[in-house]
């Protein structure tokens, strides 16, 4: 466009400027055909725009936003159009309580009530990407800044709005990922009234106040003392088992003994004791009986 005006300008000159000059009026072709070549070459390099992979073209006209857009690549297009390219790749935006970690300078995190009106600290990091069929609509409405103007207010204003549903300790606990679909939802849904698509909600960090951290804490601490004693109660009884199946397995054996063995099968075991005993080379004492009166014989000296 710049070329086709400085091409005008030349032509008005040569026409204008040069009519009444009769020592200049030979430089008047001349001017002409500058004038035509700079307006050929600015129709040319106007009516060519070259879309960026990831990118999106907008077809502005006299300040009418068209409908159709661009895609990525080389195309010819009125060279009275103005292109505003969009990105449409993912974008993110992250607001933390960390110094200089998220978009915004200084503490961003959100601060939220939940039920028990307790203050909660929210770190959240959106990852969106704008819907390159609605660009010219998300331009015409909202403009380019629409990460000020729709992603941080909506975000913040959802996870305020759903905190309330839920206690202090239930967003740090059980709850996270029930709390986490909840906003995603809610976000999701304002966002395509927009023209934007949300690709995913990272809840990055959530603090609790103090006092009831230590309530946790303590709560923890409880559960695995609980859990702790509950073990060992586990294996004392366990090991009560264990005696008891043991002393049953020797009540059981002297049993069968008691029954099994009878007087003249424990004779014979004695005869059988004292036959090893004399056929030994030891000096020894051997003690026999007749019935149950033992008689001592001594075979060495």
């Amino acid at each position: 466009m710049f070329l086709i005006i400085i091409g005008i300008l030349i032509l008005v000159a040569s026409v204008v400027a040069l009519k009444d000059n009769l020592v200049l009026a030979k430089f008047k072709p001349i001017g002409r055909l500058l004038g035509i070549i700079f307006i050929l070459l600015g129709v040319i390099t106007s009516s060519i725009k070259q879309v960026e992979p990831g990118e999106v073209g907008v077809k502005i006209l006299f300040g009418s936003i068209q409908n159709d857009v661009l895609a990525s690549g080389l195309h010819f297009i009125n060279p009275l159009l103005d292109v505003k390219m969009l990105d449409i790749k993912t974008q993110n935006y992250t607001m933390s309580g960390i110094q200089d970690e998220g978009n915004k300078g200084g503490d961003d995190a959100i601060r939220v009530l939940t039920s028990d009106g307790l203050e909660v600290t929210i770190d959240l990091t959106v990852l969106y990407r704008v819907v390159s069929g609605d660009a010219p609509r998300l331009l015409r409405e909202t403009g380019d800044d629409f990460r000020d103007k729709i992603v941080r207010p909506i975000t913040r204003t959802k996870i305020r709005d759903n905190a309330v549903y839920y206690q202090a300790v239930d967003l740090f606990g059980n709850k996270r990922d029930e709390f986490q679909v909840r906003i995603y939802k809610s976000i999701e849904e304002n966002f395509k009234t927009r023209g934007l698509m949300l690709e995913q909600l990272l809840v990055r960090n959530i603090t609790l106040p103090n006092s009831v951290k230590s309530a946790i804490e303590s709560k923890i601490n409880a559960e695995q003392d609980a859990k702790k004693m509950e073990f060992v109660l586990q294996k004392e009884k366990q090991e009560a088992e264990r005696k008891r199946v043991e002393a049953q397995g020797i009540a059981d054996y002297q049993r069968i003994i008691n029954t099994g063995l009878t007087s003249q099968q424990l004779q014979y075991e004695q005869i059988k004791a004292m036959k090893e005993l004399a056929l030994s080379q030891n000096a020894k004492v051997i003690v026999m009986g007749k019935g149950n009166s033992p008689i001592i014989i001594d075979t060495k000296e």
